[in-house]
């Protein structure tokens, strides 16, 4: 019993650094797509390439942001836990939904423009 005890906080821990890398991951993701987006808003000045760089980073950085939730919720999972985790990924889902809808929208036009400006 005691062997177990060690593995549970063993795998505990080994999550809390895991959830904390991903959510690392997560801010990189925002902080490289405002600056990719701030380069194509000065070179190109075009405001849908701009939204649409950023928008992928955004939905990479929820992606990651997931994950880490997903974690958490694996190693200590009661009720509250899940009912949060499912709203938030709920949230998550329709926000990546809209998202990838609006950058289909001319998708072409605006890889030209962002390759362009990079």
């Amino acid at each position: 019993m005691p062997d177990l005890l060690f593995l549970r906080e063993l795998l505990v821990s080994c999550v809390s650094y895991l959830q904390l890398l991903l959510e690392t991951i997560s801010v990189i993701c925002v902080v490289i797509g405002l600056g990719k987006t701030l380069v194509i808003l000065i070179k190109v000045k075009q405001g849908r390439a701009a939204r649409y760089c950023f928008g992928n980073w955004l939905a990479t950085a929820l992606e990651f942001q997931l994950a880490a939730d997903i974690l958490v919720t694996t190693v200590d999972p009661d009720l509250d836990s899940l009912i949060k985790l499912g709203i938030i990924a709920v949230i998550r889902t329709f926000l990546n939904y809209f998202l990838s809808k609006e950058l289909e929208h001319n998708p072409n036009e605006t890889d030209a423009e962002i390759k362009k400006a990079v």
